[in-house]
């Protein structure tokens, strides 16, 4: 079996399944924001939120991490040394602590707390998509 072609095909995965996530969260937490004095729409957005970030998004980055780690380990440790990667590690990076922003922004909902704008959440909602075209392209073209 060629694992290094199924740790890239569970990857992928991961990844779609994860950037799924990070991309409708915030768009949730629009609607999240728009809401105003009405407690039933107030916890159905809860329970969505929640939902998507605990059962979908976490184990999607958890999981997209793993294998690629596991797709380094079948490369080589060489593959550290090449900028492309380096690139790669530092974007998914900003997708991690982005991630992470989100779980902040999540708890702030679940208290019933948002300091943040609809118009915040919309333009933070195109950080994840910025990242991703970067990530496909360094992984594509492979800068020296």
């Amino acid at each position: 079996m060629n694992y290094y072609l199924l740790f890239k095909s569970l990857h992928l995965i991961s990844i779609v399944s994860w950037m799924a996530g990070l991309l409708y969260l915030p768009r949730i937490f629009v609607y999240h924001a728009e809401t105003i004095n009405n407690q039933e729409q107030t916890t159905t957005f809860k329970l969505m939120e929640k939902r998507l970030f605990l059962y979908i998004m976490n184990p999607a980055m958890v999981l997209s991490w793993l294998f690629g780690i596991l797709l380094v380990y079948s490369l080589g440790i060489e593959t550290f040394s090449q900028l492309w990667f380096k690139l790669k590690i530092i974007m998914v990076s900003l997708l991690s602590l982005y991630h992470f922003f989100l779980f902040h922004c999540l708890n702030n909902f679940s208290q019933d707390f948002n300091k943040y704008s609809p118009k915040f959440y919309r333009i933070i909602n195109e950080i994840p998509t910025i990242l991703l075209i970067v990530i496909i392209f360094t992984v594509v073209f492979k800068p020296l």
